[in-house]
């Protein structure tokens, strides 16, 4: 006899109304475990990304629209260190310099699962560009990274480039 049978002291009358409820019930307890599963996952999901991401292999798609025009998505492999996948605003901050150039960061703000930034380089190039990444788990992040540039007066650049990086596993 089941146990929620014996606990519920409920009779054993009929074996056909017995196996279906039995079935019944073992169905019902599968989805309560499984909708707990999903509830402490999406609970856990927030301070599991404040920590950082996994570090390994990851999988990095992007989709490029630049001057209006979409290229075709780009999916390129990613090995991120212990220290990259914990120090997640020098990991995802931009690096860029050029001769005759000078850049510096406008704008950065770090909360518990975004990143956000805004760099501006004046010279004979300028530049101005924006991004904003979402750390979803430890494995799952997308950003949106926007840019513009300049040669003069003359815009040359206007680009938008999202990204989703999915982790796969060890580095080989």
């Amino acid at each position: 006899m089941p146990y929620w049978r014996q606990a519920l002291s409920i009779p054993t009358y009929d074996k056909k109304i017995t196996a279906a409820l039995d079935g019944w019930v073992m169905c019902f307890m599968k989805t309560v475990f499984a909708a707990a599963a999903i509830c402490v996952g999406l609970i856990m999901a927030p301070s599991m990304a404040a920590d950082g991401i996994q570090p390994g292999l990851w999988k990095i798609t992007s989709v490029t629209l630049n001057n209006g025009m979409r290229m075709p998505p780009q999916t390129n492999p990613r090995c991120l260190t212990a220290e990259q996948a914990n120090d997640l605003a020098d990991t995802f901050s931009p690096r860029f310099g050029g001769m005759n150039t000078t850049c510096q960061r406008t704008q950065y703000a770090k909360s518990e699962q975004k990143l956000t930034w805004r760099l501006e380089c004046r010279g004979q190039f300028n530049m101005d560009s924006a991004a904003e990444f979402t750390f979803f788990s430890p494995i799952r992040y997308t950003a949106v990274i926007s840019t513009k540039g300049w040669i003069g007066d003359q815009q040359i650049a206007d680009t938008q480039v999202t990204l989703e990086g999915e982790y796969v596993g060890a580095c080989q």
